[in-house]
């Protein structure tokens, strides 16, 4: 069934490290060989081997509109003749900025860079700049991206492969870096006391997407919106999965809380490889060439990226009923596989916030990283491999928020319901 992506795995561990440039493709969550992708459309994955998936990842969230959407490929392939990189400003770096503006609630202006780690990376240093400040605190569980000082309790893919500290981390760049267990405000009020006009800001996943999809707690954002404004530090929200998939202005807009700073990822550039980080003016005017703090890249704003991601950001601004039908979606598929699950007595959480859930196999709610670690995650890798094996593409490790697409059709979701039951009577 999978023979030629065996092969290709067994060739790429010889000139890639594990044979994958994203470590949680290699599967080491889940045990197994990682499936090889030629092609996608729409809801649907379609591998080397010739097998055919129903798609839940969507490359880990920027797939809203499903794979191939026809009006972002024509925008590439037609400004792709002009050239795929210039090193000099274009318009259309201006005109998704100012689109970017237009959705996202309290934000003035916007700096490309080429990633989500990078936004995250870039935001903490305007952060500590501003403010002349050191610290932070993070989240267990919350993934900012592979910088240094965000691989503290990360959560995800170091969590999937048990990496408890990370080598090349030095101790006086992770003593910076302070950490409160997600949906724990007591917590976060005592590092804010303990570290007095030290610390610089805070930065959550407003939705945890890289330990399950885990929602805050009523009171939580509010909670850190407080503390941050009695304190004179920055609150930081890191939306490259929230970003635009939540909400039109991402979490900020459906939960009414106003951040400091944003990070968004990949979905501003439709899968391309991209990323921004904004805020109000009188923080983003200490960014280089008006300010001291200095960011920097060549292929920051790459053309390609830029239109691809202001065709799909102006696909969305105009048809806001998209975030109707994906919460409803959402919603049918979570409580199809929560009446499947109850149905066949299994202990289970599945966790659902508009287009993103989770499934974890635990009795107990699933609020933060020592609850989602404490789940049956063996029992995860059986029902991963199983649906797998019957053509339903779930991410691979038991720490990931499923992300549903616009695509997607009651017939996708019936058929993944109806694989979970029988999935359920074969591995339980």
């Amino acid at each position: 069934m999978y023979n030629l992506s065996k092969t290709l795995f067994e060739r790429a561990q010889r000139v890639i490290p594990g044979g994958v440039n994203s470590p949680v493709r290699a599967f080491k969550g889940v045990g197994g060989t990682p499936i090889f992708m030629k092609s996608a459309k729409g809801a649907y994955l379609y591998d080397v081997d010739g097998n055919t998936y129903i798609d839940y990842i969507n490359s880990w969230g920027p797939m809203i509109l499903g794979h191939a959407y026809e009006p972002v490929v024509k925008k590439i392939q037609e400004y792709a003749t002009y050239s795929t990189s210039f090193g000099a400003p274009t318009e259309l770096e201006t005109k998704i900025a100012e689109l970017i503006v237009h959705m996202v609630p309290n934000i003035d202006q916007v700096r490309m860079v080429n990633s989500g780690t990078e936004a995250c990376m870039s935001a903490l240093r305007v952060a500590r700049g501003f403010t002349g400040r050191n610290k932070f605190i993070k989240f267990e569980g919350n993934y900012h991206g592979h910088a240094d000082a965000f691989l503290v309790s990360a959560g995800s893919g170091v969590a999937t492969l048990d990496i408890q500290s990370v080598p090349g981390v030095t101790q006086s760049v992770a003593a910076d870096t302070l950490t409160a267990p997600y949906n724990n405000l007591p917590a976060v009020e005592k590092l804010v006391a303990e570290f007095p006009d030290q610390i610089a800001a805070i930065i959550v996943e407003p939705v945890a997407g890289n330990m399950g999809c885990i929602l805050p707690q009523p009171g939580f954002l509010e909670g850190l919106r407080a503390v941050c404004d009695a304190n004179n530090i920055l609150l930081i929200f890191d939306e490259v999965m929230t970003g635009f998939r939540l909400a039109r202005g991402g979490a900020q807009e459906l939960f009414n809380i106003k951040a400091d700073l944003v990070t968004f990822g990949k979905i501003i550039g439709a899968g391309m490889p991209v990323g921004a980080f904004a805020g109000r003016r009188e923080i983003m005017q200490h960014v280089a060439p008006v300010g001291k703090i200095y960011q920097a890249g060549t292929l920051s704003g790459n053309p390609i990226a830029m239109i691809a991601g202001y065709t799909l950001l102006q696909t969305l601004d105009e048809n806001p009923d998209i975030y109707r039908q994906l919460a409803e979606k959402g919603a049918y598929l979570s409580g199809g596989i929560q009446s499947a699950l109850s149905a066949a007595g299994i202990v289970h959480q599945v966790n659902n916030l508009g287009s993103m859930l989770s499934v974890h196999f635990a009795e107990y709610p699933i609020i933060n990283f020592d609850a989602a670690s404490g789940a049956n995650n063996e029992l995860f890798k059986n029902f991963f491999h199983a649906m797998l094996e019957r053509g339903i593409y779930l991410p691979p490790s038991a720490f990931e928020s499923w992300f549903i697409s616009n695509a997607l059709t009651i017939e996708d979701m019936d058929k993944t319901i109806a694989t979970v039951k029988e999935v359920i009577a074969v591995i339980k």
